[in-house]
């Protein structure tokens, strides 16, 4: 992880970063919950400074056997911190000011993915691990004596080489935040860099960018990585003196491992995503190979909750046949997974069919496990800025696999509510909208059937129909009001004494007894799911 990070993200404060500990997740340290399992963890000590209390959680560490603790720099080597390193074997890491928690841990959530789903054998490229683009970033950086980076199509940073610390500021701007700066980008597509560069099968020199903070900025070398005729993305160093012949041709053989690592990358990446979703399914669903897909992603022996998010047909009614409504959810699925994995120790995120399925692991004795995952989904929702957009069902707690598909059966259910009432807030707790949910599984019934109101209801219907009168919207009012007549006839625009009459009127027509609470509860049912157009014009 150091070799791959570098110095530009992580430093070594105290303890030994060269033994042979596994990192099996990312946490962030949260004081309200010291009771999350840290096992194979590296461990993001967000907002603490106090040498004391660092010291204290190296210890509760070191008890759970975490792999590290990284702090915001600058971290003091406290002889208490430092103590606390050597006596538990946690070695203490610092962030550089100006990179995030989010970035940090979005960086390390790519790094260990590669062996969260099944094992797979290690394979080379060019003898390089295959896939692995910052030891071959690390490479081409000594090949060109000059800090790399290794971008996608859109200026987004998949890998960099160390040594940037010896780069300008805007690339050290750039890596930290795994995207060039908008501001440098827009002056390299006025000087038509990127059009240069991409007709262009030699590297190009590319000028100084301009920055109005009066720092120093170096040139550029960059060339296209190509895989046939598509531009796959781009190979960008940072120098302080032309390449030399044989450097140039150095990246220009680079760019073609590039390529075949991108490549890798890119079908390993559709590989996963499939076989996660096959799991995902498997567990869903129940069955034989449930308990064996559970234990391969991770989540067997704990509890569980299912989390449904669908996006709204903003996206298109017919998004399954749409490449790029279905290129947008597998982007809601990643950023959903990599937004859990920030809070869950144990979580699989997948698209299924339209619906993006979380399953998250809990620990065991939790009831309000459900409650927290809403919290969770509805912070992702605030976080992404689409709330009005997508819509996330959350289902009742498995206490083991076994219960999952049950679980995921209540936030299908769920997720079908919000979808009838985008009046809602964007996430809903199964135990929340149960009853609405029974409500539309009767309705599905009763249109399968084809049933029609009776009794008192029909009769008021017809007679709307027959003589132009409103009394089915009067009888709606009236218990959707409790029986205020106050509030029901403002709901109407009608005046408090004309509605008593149509009250009156309408028990006289129909024959309900409006203190009955069998006959209103019946009425009630009729109307929502027998007469839900009737007399649409009520609620005008």
């Amino acid at each position: 992880m150091i070799e791959d990070l570098g110095n530009t993200l992580l430093e070594v404060v105290s303890g030994a970063a060269d033994s042979d500990v596994e990192i099996e997740t990312v946490i962030i340290h949260d004081v309200l919950d010291d009771a999350m399992p840290m096992r194979g963890a590296l461990v993001l000590g967000v907002g603490l400074s106090d040498p004391e209390e660092i010291a204290e959680l190296l210890r509760v560490l070191g008890s759970q056997q975490a792999s590290a603790l990284v702090l915001r720099a600058p971290v003091r080597a406290e002889p208490s911190v430092t103590a606390a390193s050597e006596e538990t074997g946690i070695p203490v890491l610092a962030l550089t000011r100006g990179a995030s928690w989010a970035q940090l841990t979005a960086m390390l959530r790519s790094l260990i993915a590669e062996g969260d789903v099944g094992d797979q054998g290690a394979q080379t490229l060019g003898g390089m691990p295959s896939g692995d683009l910052f030891a071959l970033a690390n490479a081409i950086a000594t090949l060109l004596n000059a800090p790399v980076t290794i971008e996608d199509r859109n200026s987004r940073v998949v890998a960099f080489s160390g040594r940037q610390d010896e780069a300008d500021p805007a690339r050290i701007e750039t890596v930290l935040g795994r995207q060039v700066p908008e501001r440098f980008s827009r002056q390299l597509e006025e000087r038509g860099v990127f059009q240069e560069l991409y007709r262009s099968e030699d590297p190009i020199d590319v000028g100084p960018v301009e920055n109005t903070e009066g720092l120093p900025s170096y040139p550029r070398v960059a060339l296209a990585v190509r895989a046939g005729d598509e531009i796959l993305g781009s190979i960008w160093a940072a120098v302080q003196e032309p390449l030399s012949f044989d450097r140039v041709q150095a990246l220009k053989d680079s760019a073609g491992l590039v390529a075949l690592h991108m490549l890798r990358l890119r079908a390993g990446a559709d590989v996963e995503r499939r076989l996660r979703a096959d799991l995902l399914a498997t567990i869903l669903e129940g069955g034989p190979g449930a308990s064996d897909a559970t234990a391969r992603l991770r989540l067997n022996d704990h509890s569980c909750v299912v989390l449904a998010l669908s996006a709204s047909d903003q996206l298109g009614a017919d998004a399954s046949a749409d490449a790029r409504s279905i290129a947008e959810r597998h982007r809601i699925a990643d950023a959903f997974a990599v937004h859990l994995g920030a809070v869950y120790l144990r979580s699989a995120v997948a698209l299924i069919g339209n619906v993006v399925y979380a399953v998250v692991g809990i620990r065991p004795g939790h009831s309000d496990a459900d409650i927290r995952a809403a919290r969770v989904a509805a912070d992702f929702l605030g976080r992404l800025g689409a709330t009005s957009e997508i819509r996330v069902g959350v289902g009742t707690v498995a206490d083991d696999s076994t219960g999952i598909p049950s679980s995921r059966a209540n936030a299908d259910r769920a997720l079908r509510v919000l979808r009838q009432s985008p009046q809602r807030e964007p996430v809903a707790l199964f135990s929340a909208v149960q009853m609405e949910a029974l409500l539309v599984e009767l309705g599905d019934l009763v249109r399968a059937r084809g049933e029609r109101p009776t009794g008192p209801v029909a009769l008021l219907i017809e007679q709307d129909r027959e003589r132009g009168t409103r009394l089915v919207e009067t009888l709606r009012a009236w218990l959707d009001a409790f029986g205020d007549v106050s509030v029901a006839a403002a709901r109407v625009y009608t005046h408090p004494n004309t509605f008593r009459y149509r009250l009156r009127r309408l028990s006289e027509i129909s024959g309900l007894d409006l203190s009955d609470p069998d006959a209103r509860f019946s009425a009630m049912v009729q109307l929502r799911l027998l007469a839900a157009d009737a007399n649409a014009g009520s609620q005008r």
